[in-house]
């Protein structure tokens, strides 16, 4: 549903999607070709970060492929749950996609005796350290354990905010 017109986006039908940040919340606007003028306009202090705006096509019935947002869109996600502590779980699972994707590769996890793993010597907690190639950047993600509810839950909504259709 196109957030300006309010009209049905179809099927086979190009529109632009934008992640937003919003009091701790992630939310995602979709918008018709006709609808779209341009990503949302940011206020200083208004509360809301755009994490970024990426076109794609609304997949046929039988098309059993979503497409996923652009690499750079989903590294930014990742960048910023990485301050929200109650999204944790989500920002694990997300860096698992990334690693998955190759958009991310693994370096080592603190808090196992294995030679990827480690324990943060501030909180005790284990950690995955990954690396950016593209970014050459270097993360520290806290490994979470999420059951196996949350992580279907986790799924639902990246797949809700990620993919098309």
């Amino acid at each position: 549903m196109c957030v300006a017109t309010n009209r049905e986006i179809k099927s086979g039908e190009w529109f632009y999607s934008v992640l937003l940040a919003e009091s701790g919340q992630i939310k995602r606007l979709d918008y018709s070709q006709d609808g779209w003028e341009g990503p949302p306009a940011q206020e200083a202090n208004d509360g809301i970060h755009l994490i970024g705006y990426w076109k794609s096509r609304l997949p046929m019935p039988n098309d059993n492929r979503g497409k996923l947002a652009p690499n750079d869109i989903l590294l930014n996600l990742f960048d910023q749950l990485s301050d929200q502590l109650d999204k944790q779980d989500m920002r694990y699972v997300l860096v698992l996609l990334l690693i998955r994707r190759r958009i991310l590769r693994l370096e080592r996890i603190a808090g196992r005796n294995t030679a990827i793993e480690e324990t943060d010597a501030e909180t005790g907690h284990k950690t995955m350290v990954v690396y950016c190639p593209k970014r050459e950047a270097t993360y520290h993600v806290s490994v979470t354990e999420p059951s196996d509810e949350q992580v279907e839950q986790i799924q639902e909504t990246l797949a809700g905010l990620l993919y098309a259709g």
